[in-house]
């Protein structure tokens, strides 16, 4: 009986997906607990924190440089040639990444002293920084074929960088990063390969698809970079307020709260897909809601119950973030909300929606982090992200009454 329902739930192109995407969040996921956990034990707290921001920043660039191509990926590989499409997206985004990356160390004094790190070893980190902005394409490709179990595999092969922490302690936060970088390397291989197996091809740019994208890459680079810049820019900014130790607390509650966010990303992602590929919208949305709502509920009680027993396992003084890692917890509701709607606009290619909603969440998070941090420390940034999602569940209930499109 099981192993029926599971074939039914694996042959419905959205739960497949769905699962894939959430497996490979999972993976990141678990891979990044023992990661920190790891490199917790084996390295100062200090390099810890710097380490974060390095990874942090480079992470940054990263989104800066998509240019919403990633989600044009998705949008127009169902009506145009994959490779092709591709190719363009890869060239122009990865040229740009290395071009912020070259700015970024070339201003390090003014933007973070504290990673002067990355200017000593510049070659190294605009490397890792290409070999990053590569697999955040191929992961994607991945999920726009409706292949998203090879997405996952590629999370395996970023998730190597736990074996790399042993032989490159004596490198310090260096050497932290550099584990990191080294997986990166290892993905865009793998990932390559499998893209040019499945027919994705190396190709010239296509300006006709560049034009035709245009519009909706524009939005939605805009709301991308709203949406994911405070996961970036906030242990940025705990390190300059707070210090390197606060930052390593703030990375830790994060990174084992992601293991709730990653469930109403990967339903909402694979919502996208299947409206871009002319599923009916109203039908996999009350699909997707339900599903994120069964598992998301039990699993918000258990991390909320026990998540200081996680910390814990890293780290006796992480348990200092239980607090912070409960509200993350908790916001997970309104995030899941925010992210399906967001999702919805995307197949609709409402672009005033997506860039308003996103714009919000985005002031509300990062400005009031900045003062609740000055007010309440670390546990600021929580309360932060709980008004920013929760006034966003608010617009978004505005919007749907407004727009009756249910």
């Amino acid at each position: 009986m099981c192993t029926k329902a599971l074939k039914k739930y694996l042959n419905d192109p959205l739960y497949k997906n769905s699962f894939f995407i959430m497996l490979t969040s999972i993976s990141n996921a678990g891979f990044g607990f023992i990661f920190w956990m790891l490199a917790a034990k084996l390295y100062p707290k200090e390099d810890v924190g710097i380490a974060t921001a390095l990874i942090s920043s480079m992470a940054l660039l990263v989104l800066l440089s998509r240019f919403g191509l990633d989600q044009s990926i998705i949008r127009f590989f169902p009506e145009r040639d994959k490779g092709s499409v591709f190719s363009t997206s890869a060239i122009i985004t990865t040229f740009f990444a290395v071009l912020f990356g070259f700015i970024f160390i070339a201003g390090i004094d003014t933007w973070s002293p504290q990673l002067d790190i990355a200017r000593e070893y510049a070659p190294l980190y605009l490397i890792f920084l290409a070999a990053n902005s590569v697999i955040s394409l191929t992961g994607v490709s991945f999920i726009g074929i409706r292949r998203a179990e090879y997405y996952f595999f590629q999370s395996l092969m970023v998730g190597s960088r736990v074996i790399f922490l042993f032989p490159l302690v004596f490198l310090g936060a260096l050497g932290i990063f550099s584990s990191a970088g080294i997986s990166f390397i290892i993905a865009s291989i793998f990932s390559a390969f499998f893209l040019f197996r499945f027919g994705i091809k190396p190709s010239r740019m296509d300006r006709e698809f560049l034009n035709d994208s245009l519009h909706f890459s524009a939005g939605n680079y805009i709301a991308g970079l709203l949406m994911t810049a405070p996961n970036q820019i906030l242990p940025i900014m705990v390190l300059n307020i707070l210090g390197a130790e606060e930052t390593a607390h703030y990375y830790i509650a994060y990174a084992i709260a992601s293991l709730l966010f990653m469930i109403p990303i990967a339903f909402s992602t694979s919502l996208f897909v299947e409206g871009s590929h002319g599923e009916a919208l109203k039908k996999n949305t009350l699909k997707s809601l339900s599903a994120i709502a069964s598992l998301l509920a039990p699993a918000v009680i258990i991390l909320y119950l026990f998540g200081g027993f996680l910390l814990g396992i890293i780290g006796k003084s992480y348990v200092e973030g239980f607090d912070l890692l409960r509200i993350f917890a908790l916001s997970s509701l309104f995030v899941a909300i925010c992210r399906v709607y967001f999702s919805i606009k995307k197949v609709q290619k409402d672009v005033k929606g997506l860039v308003f909603l996103s714009a919000l969440i985005f002031v509300l998070i990062t400005g009031l982090s900045y003062a609740f941090m000055l007010e309440f420390g670390i546990i600021g940034v929580g309360y932060a992200w709980m008004v920013g999602y929760g006034i966003g569940c608010v617009c978004v209930g505005v919007m749907v009454w407004k727009e009756e499109w249910v």
